[in-house]
């Protein structure tokens, strides 16, 4: 009979254990990271290029573990901060996290092997930055750069390097070190399609860092963080607005230039219930009630912006860019 009642404890115990684990990564926050991923696959087909599954998987693993390494490590550093509790005593969770590192260390080096220095360079730019956002005697998130750091690593970074990985070599630049000179050779049109490319995620990223500030204002003076949302005060909300405006608005010059199919337009529909969210942010500004309209928003958008690129790619006449 007792063995019977640890047996049944058992799965019991598992779940607990699981829902800590994803409590502490906070797994719902990582369609930060795996939106722009899919928007970057929607994109290679769209522009006809092929999609190496080896490379593309092991860049999967690697941003998704270092997504939930930094996760942790800036859990782990801010409950330290706030003298507050984690899923784990903090023993445990150092090893979680360190466990966590480790795997996006491996994954890492295997896609370095997998391709070229380039990817390292961007790699180890990424594992920096991800690591003095949360730690360190002034970590990055205590100051007015988060919102930059975070749109440009989530909204740029990932789709820049998934694609770099998939297209052809010299598609999107070549470079040439020769008697210690580097000559970097960039493909202009491309180039330039990709940056267009990042601005969605890059807004909606860091809006849903500005909306999760702007809510804590109060309570990060309290622990010395002094955000953007402090420094700009009552203007916060008006770049929260002016970043989904500026998104939309990439999406209207890509369609122009011919880096988007005219369907991309139907994007533009998404601004009825992203307006209605933006006002209700202005209305009141409360991390229980509000905040979740910045993630609404980024759902909304990405996944419309995804399936019509998506669907786009089957249109006739669209190829490498």
């Amino acid at each position: 009979m007792a063995m019977s009642t640890r047996t049944g404890r058992a799965p019991i115990m598992a779940l607990a254990l699981l829902q800590r684990m994803l409590s502490y990564v906070e797994i719902k926050t990582k369609i930060t990271s795996v939106f722009p991923f899919l928007m970057g696959l929607a994109y290679l087909r769209l522009s006809g290029y092929g999609i190496d599954p080896l490379k593309t998987v092991g860049f999967f693993g690697g941003m998704l573990c270092f997504d939930l390494t930094a996760t942790a490590l800036n859990n782990y550093c801010d409950t330290k901060k706030n003298q507050q509790n984690l899923p784990f005593a903090r023993r445990t969770a150092r090893r979680i996290l360190l466990f966590l590192l480790a795997v996006s260390v491996i994954f890492g080096l295997f896609l370095v092997y997998l391709s070229d220095p380039v990817v390292l360079l961007l790699g180890v730019l990424c594992f920096i930055f991800g690591i003095i956002y949360s730690f360190g005697p002034v970590p990055l998130s205590h100051g007015p750069y988060g919102e930059l750091f975070a749109g440009f690593f989530y909204g740029l970074v990932i789709p820049v390097l998934l694609i770099y990985l998939n297209v052809p070599t010299g598609g999107l630049f070549s470079y040439l070190l020769d008697s210690g000179k580097l000559s970097i050779i960039l493909e202009l049109r491309p180039v330039i399609g990709l940056l267009l490319l990042s601005v969605v995620p890059f807004c909606l990223t860091a809006n849903i860092m500005l909306a999760n500030n702007i809510c804590d204002v109060q309570r990060d003076l309290a622990v010395n963080r002094y955000t953007l949302a402090y420094y700009l005060g009552p203007k916060a909300l008006w770049l929260f607005a002016g970043l989904y405006y500026a998104a939309y608005l990439s999406v209207l010059l890509m369609v122009a230039a011919g880096f988007l199919p005219p369907l991309s337009l139907l994007l533009l529909l998404s601004l009825f219930p992203v307006q209605k969210n933006i006002n209700k942010f202005f209305n009141k500004q409360c991390k229980e009630e509000t905040f979740s309209v910045s993630i609404k928003n980024f759902l909304i958008v990405m996944s419309l912006h995804i399936l019509l690129m998506f669907l786009g790619s089957f249109l006739p006449g669209w190829g490498p860019l």
